[in-house]
């Protein structure tokens, strides 16, 4: 039986919807498309601050670093960067209306700002009971441990949980501790996909 459902953040709540200025700041640079995602996302920075082993500050260190930008110019591609992402206020209202049968938690892998983020968009009780991030556990999806962690944290074994994530490896990581997962695709019907997977609606 179903008693908790956890949600990847980024790529299932928050999608990043309009990638033009990226797109902008790619052409600026003369980088490749989805260039400027990778160095900052795909740097040995980002991948320790996921870990809490380094800053968001290190992470952006870096890509002014990488692309030679000056503090004015920092500024304005962190907040270009984010400016096409997107809530997704409809898969939201469907697990607020999951609560109070079941449990419901946030499981990412985020940087060291990723709570004070979760905590100003949902609060700590409202939609989710618990935010398990990466970057406070020292550990990092698809590590089976997290998983672990996360269904512990909740009270439940990995096999009355449920987890929806976009990214497959992580879909892995989850089975592979025991959890069943869902693997969250553009268009897919969240809802029917839960019950499917055992989650009931009233």
């Amino acid at each position: 039986m179903i008693k908790a459902v956890l949600f990847d953040f980024g790529g299932v709540l928050l999608r990043t919807e309009d990638q033009s200025a990226r797109q902008r700041w790619e052409a600026r640079l003369g980088l490749a498309p989805h260039g400027l995602s990778q160095i900052v996302f795909d740097s040995d920075a980002a991948r320790r601050a996921t870990a809490g082993q380094a800053s968001v500050a290190d992470v952006w260190e870096h890509v002014a670093r990488t692309l030679n930008l000056d503090p004015a110019q920092l500024a304005e591609i962190q907040t270009d960067f984010w400016s096409g992402d997107r809530l997704d206020a409809e898969l939201v209202a469907l697990i607020k209306s999951l609560r109070p049968r079941y449990q419901t938690a946030i499981l990412s892998n985020a940087w060291p700002d990723g709570r004070a983020l979760f905590t100003r968009l949902f609060g700590q009780t409202d939609t989710f009971e618990a935010f398990i991030i990466s970057s406070e556990e020292g550990v990092a999806k698809p590590d089976a441990r997290l998983y672990a962690l996360a269904a512990a944290r909740l009270g439940v074994p990995p096999d009355e949980a449920v987890f929806v994530d976009d990214f497959l490896p992580n879909i892995a990581g989850a089975r592979a501790a025991g959890m069943p997962a869902i693997h969250y695709t553009p268009g897919l019907n969240v809802r029917a996909a839960l019950q499917a997977a055992g989650v009931t609606f009233d």
